[in-house]
């Protein structure tokens, strides 16, 4: 379940109110550690957070909504990680078009490496998902197309593994189509999000089966996110275990 407050956040509790239980997973977004939400003053409170449910015996998965700086946006600083929000253009960052737009990438991964060190520090695992539906288009990291996009998920792997010696990060990638996949040697597992309508419980089977191929190893195959919450009988059957 997604919620930003943490275990004590009000989908959480829900949750909690209904069936006297929590989750295994938590989600949780790096957002706060861009640099346009800090000069707004975000809350810098991640570790404390993901420490917390570590402790109940939980697991974090951690997205990240990466908004541009406040000289890109079209609208609202806080939603330009979309694309019909933001000026910016990621092809021009990386090829040399747009210096400061490359600068704003390097620092924000600095930004989000210092959380994550802390989180290393106390020995969690992290399933890490960014990037998420760059096929889709909508976000910006998707509107320059798979090769842009890839080139931008090797130098963030790189940076934050090779750089920051970060090796707690458990590499979630759900670019929705195989030709965004950056390689097997910067994932770990592979995902999907489908949203498939209201009361809709089928084992989306098919979609399994396309998602299994984007890799040429046995990754784990995550519906990572989702609407309704598939049928585990149906998902027996059908062979598709998400």
């Amino acid at each position: 379940q997604y919620c930003d407050d943490g275990a004590f956040g009000k989908e959480m509790q829900v949750i909690q109110n209904v069936t006297g239980k929590q989750p295994v997973i938590l989600g949780m977004d790096l957002m706060d550690y861009n640099g346009v939400n800090q000069a707004h003053g975000s809350s810098l409170r991640l570790p404390t957070k993901v420490q917390a449910y570590w402790d109940k015996g939980g697991i974090v998965t951690l997205c990240w909504h990466w908004n541009t700086s406040e000289e890109y946006a079209r609208n609202e600083w806080w939603g330009t990680f979309y694309t019909d929000s933001t000026k910016f253009n990621l092809q021009k960052a990386l090829n040399g078009q747009d210096q400061a737009g490359y600068d704003m990438l390097m620092k924000d991964i600095d930004n989000i490496a210092q959380p994550l060190l802390e989180i290393q520090a106390a020995g969690i695992p992290i399933l890490f998902r960014p990037l998420h539906e760059a096929s889709g288009g909508w976000f910006w990291w998707g509107a320059s197309g798979p090769e842009a996009y890839k080139e931008l998920w090797v130098l963030l792997y790189d940076k934050l593994t090779k750089e920051y010696g970060l090796n707690n990060l458990i590499w979630v990638w759900n670019g929705q189509a195989a030709d965004w996949y950056p390689g097997d040697e910067y994932v770990d597992i592979v995902g999907e999000d489908i949203y498939p309508g209201e009361k809709v419980y089928t084992s989306q089977a098919t979609k399994f089966f396309e998602v299994a191929e984007y890799s040429t190893e046995r990754k784990l195959v995550y519906l990572t996110e989702n609407g309704c919450i598939p049928d585990p009988d149906l998902l027996v059957r059908d062979g598709a275990m998400w």
